[in-house]
């Protein structure tokens, strides 16, 4: 389905499994790496964070 007929509630489903994915990808290494990034402070995992906890706000 493409977005025009998606409620609000499934968007934001979406959005959440979306950031969700991309923090399994992003996730730090035990030595504090991001394996994709090959920083220590990765900022797309920083972006999806705050992603979901935009998302926990409006619920």
């Amino acid at each position: 389905m493409t977005a025009p007929f998606l409620s609000l509630a499934q968007i934001l489903n979406r959005l959440a499994l979306t950031t969700r994915w991309i923090l399994r990808d992003h996730r730090p290494t035990p030595e504090g790496i991001c394996p994709i990034c090959r920083t220590p402070d990765c900022a797309v995992a920083t972006a999806a964070r705050h992603i979901l906890d935009t998302i926990k706000r409006m619920r």
